[in-house]
């Protein structure tokens, strides 16, 4: 049978379109999943859980993103320099510690948590002496470690009020080399703060309650405390 060089055409074009398109899809991998308004499942959950722990939703854990689940996201968003649109895509997702490309294994995780720590050990601790920075990341390990505080390290960085770099924008500034050494250093364990749960500098400190804590050590400008 004799095909029509049309047919021809259209049968060549349909294939430079498959492999275009499979050209495009090895280039750009895919990206996070958004969710918002209608979406469910345990993602959902998971935003639900994080961000009523933190403080930031009062409605039930039901895995159904409604108007309540948006509200909340719009909130954390706003607090944390996000664009305050109630929608959880990639941005969102990291700062409140979902990585859903964890399919890697613990490394990724790990990974994430050094960054994140190293950035608020930059950001509070910036000019302290190297004890002092590990210290400071140290503290917010024993904070995920104790009951009164949430259990993961996002969880206890992003809870409102927990560390004032969230709220003067300093979280966002360029993190020091040495921070990073020292939230691996704290994360392998050194904790130069004696087990500390609070540190204030007693120059800037406006919260009279923080004084009512039992000192441990003085480290540089700071005070830590149980």
């Amino acid at each position: 049978m004799k095909i029509s060089s049309s047919v021809r055409k259209g049968v060549l074009s349909l294939l430079l379109t498959a492999a275009l398109l499979l050209s495009l899809a090895a280039v750009f991998p895919q990206a996070h999943a958004a969710y918002r308004q209608g979406s469910s499942g345990s993602t959902v959950s998971t935003i639900q859980k994080k961000l009523k722990n933190w403080g930031y939703y009062n409605g039930a854990v039901d895995g159904i993103y409604g108007s309540a689940t948006v509200s909340a996201v719009k909130y954390f968003q706003r607090k944390n320099g996000l664009t305050p649109d109630g929608v959880c895509g990639s941005a969102t997702l990291k700062a409140l510690g979902i990585n859903e490309s964890s399919s890697s294994g613990g490394s990724s995780s790990q990974s994430g948590d050094v960054a994140l720590l190293a950035k608020v050990i930059s950001a509070e601790a910036r000019g302290e002496p190297y004890a002092g920075q590990v210290a400071v990341g140290a503290v917010i390990l024993n904070r995920v470690a104790h009951p009164s505080f949430p259990g993961t390290i996002s969880g206890v960085v992003y809870e409102p009020g927990a560390f004032s770099c969230m709220d003067d924008g300093q979280i966002n500034q360029p993190v020091a080399d040495s921070a990073y050494k020292a939230a691996r250093d704290a994360l392998n364990g050194s904790d130069p703060s004696g087990g500390a749960i609070y540190y204030f500098n007693p120059a800037t400190a406006t919260s009279k309650w923080i004084w009512s804590r039992p000192l441990i050590t003085v480290i540089g400008k700071h005070r830590f405390c149980s």
